[in-house]
């Protein structure tokens, strides 16, 4: 394996951290305070190919591979994760499902606008009965003189109040359990379709979560997205892809949080000298930069996994639950370094602790990584 970036990939990060520091540093306290969906920067994120990052050029999309999406990814959560999220949700999920299991006019249809972020996208598959439990959805899809009608509701949807397209997955079929399950394209303003409660996060709130809810919602034959029956087994291929951006965007938080405290540490003094000084900061330090690292090889190699075409269930668990975690212990630590500032607004290592929490339980919690990794290894 080649542990050397290339030119292309210092470039793209080079480019990626001005935006982030030109675009979105300086509005990241107020857009957390007042819970600001940022919908102009992620405009200007899709003019510069960062919103359909992983897609073809034929689609509108900047061609890139996954090891570039998580530097992206990373980059972004260096600064903001709630950015970082709303770009991977995007990204990951919604036009990913319809890249790997649309056909051909549903592709061209909506990838183009939703790569150059003309169109916003969300992926609903959670419901309040159906967590962990996917396969628990409750959400319906009946069929009828060429018409679907989905009945229900969705949680916990990343961008739900700000998308122009949605996909959702209901039951077609109650007796087949996992392969009953469909995946369907819904437009903003479909009669019957509509978001609901706005969730007040604990972290990530310049991120909009919410409900999508289906009321007697009329789809077309054409808006079912892939096979019928297959759409909770094309989500699992979708989830590989996306844990390997919320693994990066946990190493982004993470290194974050490490820049802060490392900065912290040079300017604050204690018993006249600086804490840095102090080998029990210099421990802290070492421990978190060198987390922060390998964490950030497993996601490269779950992404050099499946830029070669891959399977990566196992690779890009491991990676979410190494780096998640990793990301909770080493926020943890920085806000330590800072002390009682830590726990102070005008410190960046508060949201970043705030927002960490959400890598361990987003698409998979930490527990359902671990099962999965077990199955896999079972398997071999």
């Amino acid at each position: 394996m080649d542990f050397e970036y290339s030119t292309e990939q210092i470039e793209l990060r080079k480019a990626v951290r001005e935006f982030t520091e030109g675009e979105i540093a300086p509005h990241v306290l107020e857009w957390d305070e007042n819970q600001i969906f940022p919908l102009e920067v992620i405009k200007k994120a899709g003019q510069l190919g960062l919103m359909g990052a992983i897609f073809p050029e034929e689609y509108g999309g900047a061609g890139l591979g996954y090891v570039d999406y998580a530097i992206i990814i990373e980059e972004l959560a260096r600064v903001d994760p709630s950015v970082a999220l709303i770009v991977a949700a995007h990204n990951s999920l919604c036009t990913n499902h319809i890249y790997l299991a649309g056909n051909q006019e549903q592709r061209q249809k909506y990838i183009p606008k939703l790569a150059g972020a003309e169109w916003i996208g969300c992926w609903s598959l959670t419901e309040p009965e159906a967590g962990s439990d996917a396969a628990g959805t409750r959400s319906t899809a009946a069929l009828k003189d060429g018409h679907w009608t989905l009945n229900g509701g969705k949680t916990f949807t990343t961008n739900a109040h700000y998308a122009d397209v949605c996909v959702a997955m209901a039951v077609t079929d109650r007796a087949a359990s996992q392969h009953g399950i469909s995946a369907f394209i819904l437009e903003k303003g479909t009669p019957g379709f509509s978001v609901g409660k706005k969730e007040n996060k604990l972290g990530m709130r310049a991120s909009a979560t919410g409900e999508v809810l289906f009321t007697e919602c009329a789809l077309p034959e054409s808006q079912l997205l892939g096979k019928r029956g297959e759409g909770f087994v094309d989500s699992l291929r979708i989830l590989d892809g996306g844990r390997i951006s919320i693994a990066a965007l946990a190493v982004g938080i993470a290194q974050g949080a490490y820049d802060a405290a490392l900065k912290y540490s040079k300017q604050r003094k204690q018993f006249g000298r600086f804490i840095s000084e102090f080998q029990a900061i210099q421990h802290k330090l070492a421990d978190m930069a060198t987390d922060i690292e390998a964490a950030r090889w497993l996601v490269y190699a779950a992404g050099t996994r499946k830029d070669a075409g891959n399977r990566v269930t196992r690779e890009s668990a491991m990676a979410k639950l190494f780096a998640s975690e990793m990301a909770v212990k080493v926020a943890d630590a920085a806000l330590q370094i800072h002390g009682g500032y830590g726990f102070i607004k005008d410190y960046p290592v508060e949201k970043f602790y705030r927002d960490v929490k959400l890598c361990t339980i987003g698409e998979g919690t930490s527990e359902i990584q671990r099962l999965v990794i077990a199955r896999q290894l079972l398997k071999e």
